[in-house]
């Protein structure tokens, strides 16, 4: 199987170190694994025809039209998407197509780096295991789509950034079919500290394989 990671954008989130993190975990499960710092890979369709998952780590960027359908049109036909955090969350904001297969776009995080819980709600083999589990970082607020499988979600207290989320139950980790395609997403993974937790590398390393048709 062949992998393709695309990471850039902002260094805020260092999406090489982030996404250095799992390609030993790919190798080990016979990916080839290739690497592009610049959107315009998903403008070459002919890079794109053979990729089985892509894995994307890019903050604030913008897609061309090409790319945006580029990469929506080879997840349709059947290759996998994942990621986490800003890097498919805080992207695309006017790539309609792209809001759309991811099935989520950030808007905020009352309150900065917080404590709070995740919750596993799903029953899928992602979080076969895992139970709750506290972590003190960005607590994702976004716009999602109400057809997402959600694996995971967290309850807002109501920061005083913004008093009217009190209880609001936001998804975290969510599944997505796409046409013939698979999409992972996870709000998690601010730092590469994070992506490190055990729950967290767990679930993430969990949803290549899935994204991928390989688990």
């Amino acid at each position: 199987m062949k992998a393709l990671i695309v990471r850039g954008g902002w260094e805020g989130h260092e999406p090489r170190a982030a996404t250095e993190l799992f390609r030993p975990f790919l190798d080990s499960h016979g990916f080839q694994v290739r690497t592009a710092e610049t959107l315009d890979v998903y403008a070459d369709r002919d890079a794109l025809a053979d990729v089985d998952l892509v894995v994307q780590c890019w903050t604030r960027g913008r897609f061309t039209p090409e790319q945006e359908s580029g990469l929506v049109d080879r997840i349709r036909q059947g290759a996998g998407f994942a990621g986490w955090h800003g890097g498919v969350l805080a992207v695309g904001y006017e790539a309609a197509q792209y809001q759309y297969m991811v099935g989520g776009r950030f808007i905020f995080h009352p309150g900065g780096l917080i404590e709070h819980s995740v919750d596993i709600t799903g029953e899928h083999s992602i979080v076969a295991g895992l139970d709750t589990f506290q972590i003190c970082t960005e607590q994702y607020y976004c716009h999602v789509d109400p057809t997402l499988e959600v694996l995971a979600t967290t309850t807002f207290a109501g920061h005083s950034d913004a008093p009217e989320t009190a209880g609001v139950v936001m998804p975290v980790v969510w599944l997505r079919r796409f046409g013939a395609g698979r999409v992972f997403v996870s709000t998690l993974g601010h730092s590469p500290a994070d992506l490190t937790l055990p729950p967290i590398r767990t679930l993430t390393e969990r949803g290549l394989l899935w994204a991928a048709g390989a688990a």
